[in-house]
């Protein structure tokens, strides 16, 4: 899996009118899918953490958030780390999420969903073709 390194962890601007486009990238295990980001149109913005996500979302709103879900039993008040970020959202229902996940990890997942508004939730492994196919339905939802 070709994995984005920290330099090309920034913002890519195209044009301001593009739909933007938030990648939270923690532990990969995916393909790199910012060439995808940039051929769909969207001014991408890569961060490899929750508390980096939290302050690029201070400074911009994303119209699609593209996010891995990452079950932690260790958690005392929460059960992964998206539960802060979508409790974040929630007064942005316009956002798109789209959750990259472990499959053995669904019921746990399912159970975050029955909580927050995921718009798609993809489980590993995931492919460009499946990608764009979600990112292109959740730009028509917008």
């Amino acid at each position: 899996m070709n994995q984005p390194n920290e330099s090309t962890l920034m913002t890519h601007r195209t044009t301001t009118d593009a739909p933007r486009l938030l990648g939270i990238i923690e532990l990969g295990g995916y393909p790199n899918f910012l060439p995808l980001y940039r051929r769909l149109g969207f001014d991408a913005e890569l961060v490899s953490s929750q508390r980096k996500a939290q302050a690029s979302l201070k400074k911009r709103l994303p119209d699609v958030i593209v996010a891995e879900y990452n079950f932690q039993s260790d958690f005392r008040d929460r059960s992964s780390n998206l539960e802060t970020l979508m409790a974040k959202l929630q007064r942005h229902p316009e956002i798109r999420v789209v959750c990259i996940y472990q499959p053995e990890h669904q019921h746990k997942l399912d159970a975050m969903r029955a909580r927050f508004p995921i718009f798609a939730a993809l489980p590993l492994p995931v492919d460009d073709a499946t990608m764009e196919g979600v990112l292109q339905r959740a730009m028509k939802a917008s």
